[in-house]
């Protein structure tokens, strides 16, 4: 038995969307998989058979269409309550096993392995609950930085002799990796430095380590420097607890512009709904809120008008009714007729956390408002966010083309599995 001093680990979800949509839906295993950005624009995620098809992250759609039907592709639309209900599960059970974390993002989660024994084994073990809970794989690299952890979880993906599990302990693990690691691969790097730095002969990770620091700090600034040192096994970046926000935002480009002033003004209202499920499920609330709109840049032959205006509420709020009134009224002056809109948002600023400022003439009942809003959160949590609507707001989702969506399996009763017995009677 030894102890680990120093290290770190971090946890990947496997292909996450396409495994999200795989636990509920057997008949997409072993299948070519991709799930589609919103509107149904582009590929987000692929399945490791959707791989070596040669589709590619970020392709559109259209260009591999074909494939549904000459090589049985499988296509989903993304479900992000899914997804993001997933991912909490898959969260609280490496919370039950390590009590430092960073969630770095919806399919990864970095952990404080420092003074675990056996962490091989012990990382092998979360694997398999954290499969046998969810349904989710999940790789997990540890090492002594965050850049090196994440590319010991990549050798982990990749290559099944790992089982699961890649630990980069020693000099000679480390470079083996580097020299196997291609330079875009490397978390930090970017495409632009990438391209950069293939010019400049540096293919691999280990090439980059062979550099000197001040070369490094004039062609990669001071976050080129700390990744260098990461790569070397120097931490740098340690696990970090989420920056307060200060700013929370929805947007959306549209299908096709429109000129509509009730349809416009539903929209800003949607969007000030979606941010405010943000700033409740972040404890937080917004002192201001701002509404913009804009036609469509690219369309020279149209008239061209964009603009933004700002409303500053007394008491900072998470209230939807409240957010969504500013919005509109921050929308009516702004609102112009004659043009086709092709854009529009919503930006909540001036974020408040823990207790609230209050205002000597506010006639709101805070408490009475708190108690209605956690009634509005558990049916929204149970039902789906569009249980519960403001009836400024329109039917938000049927502005989205989503041809491919499947059910919200664990956010709405309508659409939880229903098991069937051997004599016939159905239970839900």
């Amino acid at each position: 038995m030894y102890f680990t001093l120093g290290m770190i680990a971090i946890a990947d979800c496997n292909n996450f969307f396409v495994s999200c949509e795989r636990v509920f839906q057997p008949v997409l295993r072993n299948v070519p998989v991709v799930v589609l950005s919103n509107n149904d624009g582009c590929v987000i995620a692929r399945s490791n058979e959707a791989k070596r098809l040669g589709i590619k992250m970020g392709v559109p759609f259209y260009q591999v269409k074909h494939l549904v039907k000459t090589a049985g592709l499988q296509v989903r639309s993304s479900n992000f309550p899914l997804y993001g209900d997933m991912s909490d599960r898959v969260t609280a059970i490496i919370r039950r096993h390590f009590p430092r974390i960073e969630k770095y993002s919806i399919d990864e989660c970095f952990m404080d392995v420092e003074g675990i024994s056996d962490v091989v084994p012990y990382c092998t073990k979360l694997r398999q609950t954290v499969g046998k809970c969810t349904g989710i794989p999940i790789s997990i690299g540890i090492a002594p930085t965050k850049t090196l952890a994440k590319i010991a979880s990549h050798f982990a993906k990749r290559y099944p002799g790992y089982q699961g599990v890649c630990m980069i302990e020693r000099a000679e693990q480390r470079e083996k990796a580097l020299r196997l690691t291609p330079i875009d691969d490397v978390w930090g790097v970017g495409r632009r430095n990438a391209k950069k730095l293939l010019a400049m002969g540096v293919k691999t990770a280990f090439d980059l380590t062979l550099w000197r620091e001040n070369r490094v700090r004039s062609v990669l600034n001071l976050p080129g420097v700390q990744m260098w040192r990461e790569l070397q096994g120097i931490p740098q970046i340690s696990l970090q607890t989420p920056a307060a926000k200060k700013q929370i935002s929805t947007s959306r480009t549209f299908n096709e512009s429109f000129s509509d002033r009730d349809i416009l003004r539903q929209r800003i209202a949607d969007f000030a709904s979606l941010c405010a499920e943000r700033l409740r499920k972040d404890g937080s609330a917004a002192r201001s809120i701002t509404s913009y709109i804009q036609t469509n840049r690219f369309r020279e032959d149209q008239a061209q008008y964009s603009n933004a205006a700002r409303v500053v509420l007394d008491v900072a709020t998470s209230d939807v009714r409240e957010l969504v009134s500013a919005a509109a009224k921050a929308f009516d002056a702004i609102y112009r007729e004659g043009y086709l809109y092709k854009r529009a948002g919503v930006i909540l600023g001036d974020i408040e956390h823990g207790a609230i400022q209050a205002h000597l003439f506010d006639n709101v009942d805070r408490e009475k408002q708190e108690r209605l809003l956690e009634a509005v959160d558990y049916v929204k949590g149970k039902e789906g966010h569009e249980m519960l609507q403001v009836a400024a707001q329109s039917e938000m989702l049927h502005h989205l083309s989503r041809d491919f969506l499947s059910p919200r399996f664990t956010t709405s009763l309508e659409d939880v599995i229903l098991v069937g017995a051997a004599d016939g009677v159905v239970f839900g």
